[in-house]
């Protein structure tokens, strides 16, 4: 039953991935359709950021009222209908309309399900699972490039991921008892009987405030690099567009490759090591940048970035329950990933605002600031974490 469920997590995170760049690949053809600039993906993307925010904010609330195999189920079939509501819009306000139940459904299973994971699976899991996040993300572009390509419409590419999503919500309604079953079988607390914390409380807790910054700053790091990394290639080293985008996909590729080896270096490595090993990398490849070694070093600079952010992300969260408590872990991986959707939604357009009115040649250099800051934040905040523990195993003593 426990190898059953998990085969069933597996096909839930590649769920997650699906839509995630799906807007992108077809936002191209979809925006002369609608008649609007090019920009205005940027107002949906916003939209379902909000609602995604929103939704991991509420997801202490919801997984103790409901359990994480209802969450999960449900969001994913509201997943599924806001797709479905994408296909069949004819407006660019249809499409703002249903990017709300889109982003609610979304924020609402990754958090709820990567606690679920980080409670009740190894380390190794959380990477492989991250991993099959991005085979997902990148099934999905390929299924609406499949659909363009084939003389069909965007319209039919969003549809035919939402009956793939129907279909993964019928099979995780079906599992429902399964969750029940590994309930009662682990003692770890899945949805507790204490009352959902309050974002006062939460903000209490030692090393809550460090983790939540740590969090920001990754998914800033990540989401600019992949933002803006084949326009700095572009504007900085004078690669043709079509070169650049080829080549700025390998920092996708370093981390779906990078969590796949990830999940066999954490049977030698703890969360913290693996969290610190990533940085170490993200900075080499950040110095690669600044090398004035040509097009070779910014390039193999991309890969190492890649490679860096892929244990970051599983490892914070599988850590937060050895951290914060798994009474806490659901109320923190909820604010943890707000934090991480906020950072992903403000920092590249920040970048942007600088590289349109300075230079995209500080592309490096805003990655190492982050960096820098991700790095402070995350030691401040182990000595807090462990003086916590130590006063609440004192308390109870």
């Amino acid at each position: 039953m426990f190898q059953l469920l998990l085969v069933i997590i597996y096909l839930a995170f590649i769920s997650l991935g699906l839509p995630d760049s799906l807007l992108g690949s077809a936002w191209p053809t979809m925006y002369q359709e609608f008649s609007v600039p090019v920009s205005y993906a940027g107002g949906i993307s916003m939209i379902i950021s909000a609602g995604t925010i929103f939704s991991s904010l509420q997801s202490d609330r919801l997984t103790k009222k409901f359990g994480t195999g209802k969450v999960t189920a449900f969001s994913v079939l509201t997943t599924a209908v806001a797709l479905y509501g994408f296909s069949i819009s004819h407006s660019y306000l249809e499409l703002c309309l249903w990017a709300i139940p889109y982003g609610l459904g979304a924020g609402s299973v990754d958090a709820s399900l990567n606690n679920y994971v980080a409670l009740h699976y190894a380390s190794r899991h959380m990477s492989w699972l991250h991993c099959m996040w991005g085979v997902g993300a990148s099934v999905g572009p390929y299924i609406m490039g499949y659909a363009l390509s084939g003389g069909l419409t965007w319209n039919t590419g969003y549809r035919m991921i939402s009956l793939i999503q129907i279909v993964l919500s019928l099979v995780l309604f079906l599992s429902l008892p399964l969750w029940k079953k590994q309930k009662t079988d682990d003692t770890a607390p899945e949805s507790g009987s204490t009352k959902p914390l309050t974002l006062r409380q939460i903000f209490k807790i030692p090393g809550a405030k460090e983790i939540m910054v740590t969090f920001f700053c990754y998914c800033a790091l990540e989401q600019t690099s992949i933002l803006w990394a084949s326009s700095y290639l572009v504007l900085h080293h004078g690669l043709s567009t079509e070169t650049a985008a080829s080549f700025a996909s390998l920092f996708c590729i370093g981390i779906t490759i990078g969590r796949a080896v990830s999940g066999f270096l954490t049977i030698k490595l703890n969360d913290t090591q693996m969290i610190r090993l990533g940085q170490a990398l993200i900075l080499c490849g950040v110095v690669c940048l600044f090398l004035p070694f040509g097009d070779n070093a910014a390039l193999f600079g991309l890969v190492l970035i890649g490679l860096g952010c892929a244990p970051i992300y599983p490892s914070i969260i599988h850590s937060t329950p050895e951290h914060f408590g798994a009474d806490k872990s659901q109320a923190m991986i909820g604010v943890q990933m707000a934090s991480a959707y906020v950072g992903s939604c403000l920092m590249p357009p920040v970048f942007g605002f600088l590289a349109n009115h300075i230079s995209v040649s500080l592309f490096p250099v805003y990655l190492l600031v982050i960096l820098i800051l991700m790095v402070v934040m995350h030691e401040k905040m182990l000595p807090k974490v462990n003086a916590g523990k130590k006063a609440s195993a004192g308390g109870r003593s």
